[in-house]
C-alpha cells in the first residue's frame, strides 16, 4: 500500500528543526482582516439573504480615476519594476496634493509611495523599532493594524483614550501618562476611524507640544481626509511640523473608494530635520528596499487620479453620507440598545454604544456581531477589535436602499432579542436624559 512518504514525516518528531513563527499568529490575532473575515464562517448561505455590507451598492469611484488606470495600462510605460520609493511623478503629485494645505511645503524627495496606507504603516514601524525596550501609543478605540505590527516588531502598545464626552478629543494628560523615555511615537488619526470625528487646529497643536514635550514623532493617518462632511474643516497634522516631527501617512482607498487598488504613501513633515538627523529616513528607504513594491501601474496612474479628480466628485458623495447620518439616526430611535454619542462629521461608519442590558442572551458586542451575522447576513464590526468593549463599528458608506435594509435586518434583529417593554421604556427614558444632556 503507498504511503505517499509519510509514515516516517511526523511533525512532532524531534528530528525536524523548523517551526512556524509564533509572532505572526500573535501578531495576526489581533486584525480587523482576521476577525470580519472569521466572522463570515457565520453566516446562513440558506437564508436567501445577500450579505451586507455588500461591494455592489456602495460608493463608486470616478471616471477620471478609472481612465487613469486604463491610460497607464494602454500606455505601456508601466510593465517593469519601480524605484523603491516610488516613481518621481508620483510623489510629485503626492506632495502638491498635500502641499494644498500645508504652511512648509514637501518636496517629492519627502514623499515614499507605498502598497496602501496598510503598508505605510508596517514600514514606519518598523523603522521606529530599534529600541528592543521601545514603546509607541495608540489610540483607543483605533485601527487594530497599528497593534498588529507593533506586536510583530517587538514594540509595546500602550494607549490612550478619546473622550465621548469632548467629541472624542485626546485625554492629553492620560498620553503623557502612558509615555516614558522608551516611547518613540504616538499615532494620530485624523479624520477617525471609527468615531467620526475632525479634531480642531487648536486640539491639534496641543498634540503637537505634547509630541515635542515627549520628544516623540506624531504618525497622522490621514486616509479619510476626503471624507469629511460635517462643519468642522480637516486640518493636517504636518502644519505643526515645527513644533514636532510629523509622518503623514494616506491613500485614495476611502476618498475614491479603491481600497483594493492598494495604493498609498508616506510623507515626512521634517522641517527640523529631526526624522533625518535621527535615521529614521534612512531606515524607512531601507525598509523600502525590503518590501514589495507598489503596482507600477497605479503609481503611473496616481498624478492623473490626483490631479484631475473633480471637487465635484466628492461634494457629492459627502453630501449623500450626511444624509446616510440623518436617516440612519431616524432608524436607530426604533433599536433601543444602540445609542451613537455624537454623529459623525467625517469617515463612513456610525459608532455606536451597545446596551446588552435590554437584550436577552446576548452578553457583549462580540456575541451580538456573531449571532447578527449568524441570523441576518449582517455584518458589523464588534467594538472589541477595535479596543472598546460594548461598542459596535457599522458601516453607512453605500446607497439608501442598501442603508434601509442594514436598519431593517438590525430592528429584526433587536425584537426577537429585546427584552419586556417595561424595562426597555425606562431605557428609552434614561438614553433620552444622555440626549439631552449632549446636545
Amino acid at each position: 500500500m503507498a504511503t505517499n512518504g509519510n509514515d516516517n514525516c511526523n511533525a512532532n518528531d524531534s528530528v525536524w528543526q523548523f517551526r512556524g513563527n509564533g509572532a505572526t499568529s500573535d501578531a495576526a490575532a489581533v486584525t480587523l482582516r482576521k476577525l470580519v473575515f472569521g466572522m463570515f464562517k457565520n453566516c446562513n448561505f440558506n437564508n436567501g439573504k445577500t450579505i451586507l455590507p455588500s461591494t455592489t451598492h456602495s460608493f463608486k469611484t470616478c471616471p477620471e480615476a478609472e481612465e487613469a488606470v486604463a491610460a497607464a495600462v494602454r500606455s505601456g510605460m508601466a510593465n517593469s519594476y519601480a524605484p523603491s520609493p516610488g516613481i518621481f511623478n508620483a510623489r510629485r503629485a503626492v506632495a502638491d496634493y498635500l502641499n494644498c494645505e500645508l504652511p512648509t511645503k514637501l518636496r517629492p524627495e519627502d514623499v515614499y509611495i507605498t502598497g496602501g496606507c496598510n503598508q505605510a504603516i508596517e514600514i514606519v514601524i518598523d523603522s521606529l523599532a530599534s529600541n528592543p525596550a521601545g514603546n509607541i501609543l495608540l489610540p483607543n478605540p483605533g485601527y487594530p493594524h497599528y497593534d498588529a505590527r507593533a506586536i510583530y516588531s517587538g514594540v509595546e502598545v500602550r494607549k490612550y483614550d478619546l473622550l465621548p464626552e469632548r467629541d472624542f478629543e485626546i485625554d492629553l494628560d492620560a498620553l503623557e501618562a502612558a509615555a516614558d523615555k522608551n516611547t518613540v511615537a504616538l499615532v494620530l488619526i485624523n479624520p477617525n476611524n471609527p468615531c467620526g470625528n475632525v479634531y480642531t487646529y487648536d486640539h491639534l497643536k496641543k498634540v503637537a507640544e505634547m509630541a515635542k514635550k515627549l520628544g516623540i514623532v506624531v504618525i497622522s493617518d490621514e486616509v479619510y481626509d476626503k471624507v469629511v462632511y460635517g462643519d468642522r474643516p480637516f486640518v493636517p497634522m504636518g502644519t505643526f511640523a515645527s513644533i514636532a516631527p510629523v509622518i503623514t501617512l494616506g491613500s485614495i482607498s476611502k476618498g475614491w473608494v479603491v481600497p483594493g487598488w492598494r495604493i498609498g504613501w508616506m510623507a515626512m513633515n521634517d522641517s527640523n530635520r529631526i526624522l533625518k538627523n535621527a535615521g529614521v529616513v534612512e531606515s524607512i528607504e531601507d525598509c523600502l528596499d525590503l518590501t514589495p513594491q507598489p503596482s507600477f501601474l497605479l503609481q503611473e496612474a496616481l498624478p492623473e487620479i490626483l490631479e484631475k479628480t473633480p471637487k465635484e466628485y466628492f461634494a457629492k458623495k459627502n453630501k449623500a453620507m450626511k444624509r446616510n447620518v440623518e436617516l440612519s439616526f431616524e432608524r436607530l430611535r426604533d433599536i433601543p440598545c444602540l445609542f451613537c454619542p455624537k454623529k459623525p462629521e467625517s469617515c463612513s461608519y456610525l459608532w455606536l454604544r451597545l446596551d446588552t442590558s435590554v437584550l436577552a442572551n446576548i452578553e457583549n458586542d462580540l456575541d451580538f456581531c456573531t449571532k447578527l451575522v449568524s441570523e441576518e447576513s449582517l455584518v458589523l464590526v464588534p467594538g472589541v477589535a477595535l479596543g472598546a468593549k460594548n461598542w459596535v463599528r457599522i458601516s453607512i458608506g453605500t446607497e439608501e436602499s442598501e442603508l434601509a435594509e442594514t436598519f431593517d435586518r438590525l430592528k429584526s434583529f433587536y425584537s426577537r432579542h429585546a427584552i419586556s417593554k417595561e424595562t426597555i421604556k425606562s431605557h428609552v427614558d434614561t438614553v433620552n436624559q444622555i440626549v439631552v444632556a449632549v446636545v
